[in-house]
């Protein structure tokens, strides 16, 4: 018997069977961060993480090196006799010089624990969902669910969506917005800070800061690009994994900035203005994620000539 292999065709290997490829359903429909992207399941297609492109393309510049040398100072000063003593055994003097100059690591992780523990308990209780129950009995976390209720109480805020994936294929970059709200007060206040109707039933981005401190630092420009960038997606995906066009939200969000002593909600413009510089941020942090590791090529060195072109 004779059989006929079609040319480029390959047969499944011994004992597999090939299985077509299935459309994601449900939640898998909404991409997931990772490695500084959000995967869209289903496609090839890829978009760049909001807060990867502010952090690879805004420049902090002296910034981050002032704050970590005065947390390495201060840890310093505060640890002087255990510095002394671990000096004079050459065996415990790198353990001490390791431990002091991660110093600032510590403390970013620090931060970077409790703000991600704030933003599950305000995820819990903007859903309705149980908070869980590890951070409901953490002392330290209190303070800041005290506050975030009070804000809503005092604000009468209702909120509109919490931790919604966004994204905009077009520019090739995708985000988590922390929630969209809706306060008749915030546009009143809003609207007297600017000087221009804010309808009562506008829908705002808002983001919360859990570092720095009250009416000192906390909230820096970068906040606003995201929320520019969040404003101006094209798409959402809701939690059953529905995608949807993304909501209209008026060009002045506001940050929370939550602090174990208190809280202030700050404005901050999200306008065509700053979505345009987000824009060029982000064609910085491609220059330096991707073009910037090529241009830059290892040294010449003499071309070998035969005897007739040196003669020339």
């Amino acid at each position: 018997m004779t059989t006929r292999t079609t040319v480029g065709a390959s047969a499944p290997a011994a004992g597999r069977r090939s299985r077509a490829k299935q459309e994601p359903t449900g939640t898998d429909r909404i991409p997931k961060p990772s490695q500084g992207w959000y995967r869209v399941k289903g496609t090839n297609l890829k978009l760049r993480r909001v807060t990867t492109i502010l952090e690879q393309g805004c420049s902090k510049g002296d910034a981050l090196t002032f704050w970590a040398g005065n947390i390495t100072a201060e840890t310093a000063m505060n640890n002087l006799p255990y510095l002394v003593s671990s000096s004079l055994h050459p065996e415990r003097r790198t353990e001490a010089y390791d431990w002091l100059r991660r110093a600032h690591t510590r403390k970013k992780d620090e931060r970077k624990d409790v703000g991600t523990a704030v933003h599950r308990l305000i995820e819990a209780h903007v859903l309705g969902t149980p908070m869980p129950a590890e951070l409901l009995t953490d002392e330290e976390l209190a303070p800041f669910l005290d506050h975030f209720l009070r804000f809503i109480e005092e604000w009468q805020v209702t909120f509109e969506a919490s931790e919604m994936v966004v994204g905009n294929e077009d520019e090739g970059y995708a985000g988590t917005l922390d929630y969209l709200l809706r306060s008749r007060l915030v546009a009143a206040a809003l609207a007297e800070h600017f000087g221009v109707e804010v309808p009562e039933d506008a829908v705002f981005c808002g983001d919360t800061k859990t570092g720095g401190e009250l009416d000192v630092k906390g909230v820096y420009p970068e906040a606003s690009l995201q929320m520019a960038a969040y404003r101006k997606a094209k798409v959402a995906w809701l939690r059953d994994g529905t995608k949807v066009p993304m909501p209209q939200t008026f060009w002045s969000g506001v940050v929370l900035h939550l602090r174990p002593e208190g809280y202030r909600l700050i404005p901050a413009v999200a306008d065509d203005a700053v979505y345009g510089a987000f824009l060029t941020v982000k064609r910085n942090a491609e220059w330096t994620s991707g073009l910037s590791k090529t241009v830059i090529r290892p040294a010449l060195t003499l071309p070998t000539l035969n005897s007739e072109e040196r003669a020339a």
